[in-house]
């Protein structure tokens, strides 16, 4: 067998080792409980641009981008709207705990690592964020804090 051929096997090993996941939808379907106890649906936002972030209690960059989220979101309210998603395993009374010390202006749902949202990609780092456009479909997604100047940049909002 040639170097080649070997390499070419090789791969197609370790590919076929590696986990299968459907790749995340287009337009991907969200419906959670807020922590508050309100159902959130993201079919029920089109026409707004809809901001996902996944974030933890422990993440210090999740924690630092949390004001700029609720700034943004307060100053575009019209056409902007937003849900946190906790993804940790932590008791829902602990995230309400933290959310008092530092609260946000958009719904708060808690997904546990044991049960991902369906539609949505697990994050690989965090924080992660999906953008989504008026139109239901993903537009954008940033691993790391997001600022309110990326969120204006990417949906093309000034302050």
């Amino acid at each position: 067998m040639t170097l080649l051929k070997s390499f070419a096997v090789l791969a197609l090993v370790a590919a076929a080792a590696l986990p299968v996941h459907a790749a995340m939808p287009a337009q991907p379907s969200l419906k959670v409980t807020t922590l508050d106890g309100k159902p959130f649906d993201l079919a029920a936002q089109r026409g707004k641009w809809v901001i996902v972030n996944y974030w933890a209690t422990w993440c210090v960059p999740c924690i630092k981008e949390m004001p700029d989220i609720s700034k943004f979101v307060a100053a575009h309210k019209d056409k902007v709207a937003a849900i946190g998603v906790a993804y940790e395993d932590s008791d829902a009374a602990d995230i309400q705990a933290f959310l008092a010390k530092h609260p946000v202006s958009y719904p708060i749902a808690q997904v546990t690592l044991d049960k991902p949202l369906k539609d949505f990609d697990e994050p690989r780092g965090l924080p992660t964020t999906w953008l989504i456009g008026p139109d239901g479909k993903v537009a954008k997604r940033f691993v790391g804090p997001v600022t309110d100047a990326s969120l204006g940049q990417a949906i093309g909002l000034g302050h």
